[in-house]
């Protein structure tokens, strides 16, 4: 019996490192999902608790619609937020599953390199220009890989700088929004005076 060659087992290393780094990044997000949804829930729970009490002691109408205008706001923040805090996890999760793809895809490229360069050795006298016509191949399919690559990241920033901007834009529409609920319960504790 002949032993495993080292680069066959070096491959093999470097292929299950990358599966458990790859399982740790999408179970590290899970975790964080988990972790603030709980918190999440644990935070309403206590501010239902509060409402509830504050919502037993209403006396009249006007108490009633100024208890209520008071709630639009918080909700609507917080809802934003949530969606903000899942997206960075996810967008975290991401990242770095691109970035072990990457990874992968680079150790690939230099399996592939090397395979050619051992090609390359001990090819036949005349194979030179058909070695050549590889290693071009290879550089080129590289370079186009690192170019497709670099115009993900630019959508990718591009997408994220846009949902920033939509999210603080919503936050903003949601202050307004709750501003003048503030405005028309004055208004309409007068109308029933």
């Amino acid at each position: 019996m002949s032993a495993i060659p080292q680069p066959l087992l070096a491959v093999q290393k470097a292929t299950l490192d990358n599966f458990l780094a790859v399982q740790g990044a999408v179970f590290g997000g899970f975790e964080k999902l988990a972790d603030l949804n709980l918190k999440v829930i644990k935070a309403t729970l206590d501010e239902v608790a509060e409402k509830s009490q504050q919502a037993v002691e209403v006396k009249d109408a006007q108490e009633v619609l100024a208890f209520t205008s008071g709630l639009v706001q918080p909700n609507a923040e917080k809802a934003l937020a949530y969606g903000k805090h899942v997206y960075d996890i996810v967008s975290a999760v991401q990242a770095d599953l691109s970035k072990l793809t990457e990874q992968q895809i680079v150790l690939g490229q230099q399996q592939v390199t090397d395979a050619i360069d051992q090609l390359a050795k001990n090819a036949p006298t005349g194979s030179e220009g058909a070695v050549a016509l590889m290693k071009s191949s290879l550089a080129t399919a590289g370079n186009a890989y690192e170019s497709a690559v670099k115009a993900a990241r630019q959508v990718t920033d591009a997408a994220e700088s846009n949902i920033n901007a939509a999210t603080n834009a919503s936050f903003k529409a949601a202050a307004d929004a709750a501003e003048a609920a503030g405005k028309v319960a004055p208004r309409a504790r007068r109308a029933t005076a």
